[in-house]
């Protein structure tokens, strides 16, 4: 698996995926969608050289060198308006020609071990009942692996026999649903959710804006009651229920970043029912 960074050694190298053995290519499209992620993109990709037949990278305007590297590693480069997070992933999986779709997103990668059993898997070992697997992905948060907060493990639904699964959910939150049989895979799924703690703030509070949106359109609302006593329950399950004190400094961030996600998700939603949604005359 990626190695866990010591305590002394928080730097880049820490992040970058071992070079695995060489693997015969197998019958696997591996199907990751972007924007602008030049820094995490290498590596993404650099966890598949070697294994996948196909890799299609589905971009939705990137300014930045993505489409570029994506090009240069042997993707498959597409372009398409960002119309959602999960309509984004299923047009992506809709790509994939393969008889196993990987779904990944730029900021993951494989290590050593779960790439070996995604090989030994697709390459004709895999039980005929089986239609997907689940992997276990680890994050790294600030240059340390968070191993509590409820952010290990998390298990994610991502490969999948092609025609099988099916990207769905309320954006940002997507999931991918297989109606079958699903078996989980040894190995660590490596996940950077964030570059550093800006780039957690300024996604919490895209991420708010699109959920209050989409919740308000749905017809959802939100009380005062759970603006008040919600997010202090979140800070409590992760800081002391699922004990991010063990993770430091950085579990404490974590556990009030995902209070102050609460919060903000249940006031802009209340703000947004101040105003009538997209298609409302707001009469009467």
């Amino acid at each position: 698996m990626v190695p866990r960074p010591r305590a002394g050694g928080q730097g880049a190298a820490c992040m970058r995926p071992r070079q695995g053995p060489i693997m015969r290519l197998v019958p696997l499209s591996v199907c990751i969608i972007t924007l602008n992620e030049e820094d995490n993109l290498p590596r993404c990709l650099a966890s598949v050289k070697g294994l996948a037949s196909q890799v299609v990278v589905l971009d939705s305007g990137s300014t930045d060198r993505t489409r570029e590297l994506a090009a240069a590693a042997g993707a498959q480069v597409q372009v398409r308006e960002f119309r959602g997070h999960v309509e984004q992933k299923q047009a992506a999986l809709e790509l994939a020609t393969e008889d196993w779709v990987l779904s990944l997103d730029a900021d993951e990668w494989l290590d050593d071990t779960l790439r070996a059993e995604i090989a030994r898997l697709v390459g004709g070992a895999a039980p005929a009942d089986v239609e997907g697997y689940e992997l276990d992905r680890r994050n790294l948060y600030l240059g340390r692996w968070i191993q509590h907060c409820g952010w290990a493990p998390q298990w994610r639904l991502r490969l999948v026999r092609r025609g099988r699964g099916r990207w769905t959910g309320i954006d940002p939150h997507d999931r991918l649903e297989i109606a079958g049989r699903v078996a989980r895979l040894p190995g660590r799924l490596g996940h950077r959710p964030y570059r550093d703690l800006a780039d957690h703030v300024a996604k919490v509070n895209r991420y708010t804006d699109l959920m209050a949106r989409r919740r308000r359109e749905a017809g959802v609302r939100a009380s005062a009651f759970a603006l008040l006593l919600r997010p202090p329950a979140r800070f409590v399950r992760m800081y002391v229920l699922r004990a991010g004190f063990l993770d430091g400094w950085r579990g404490l961030v974590v556990s009030g970043m995902g209070a102050y996600y609460v919060f903000l998700k249940y006031a802009k939603l209340r703000e947004a029912w101040r105003e009538p949604a997209a298609g409302e005359s707001g009469a009467g």
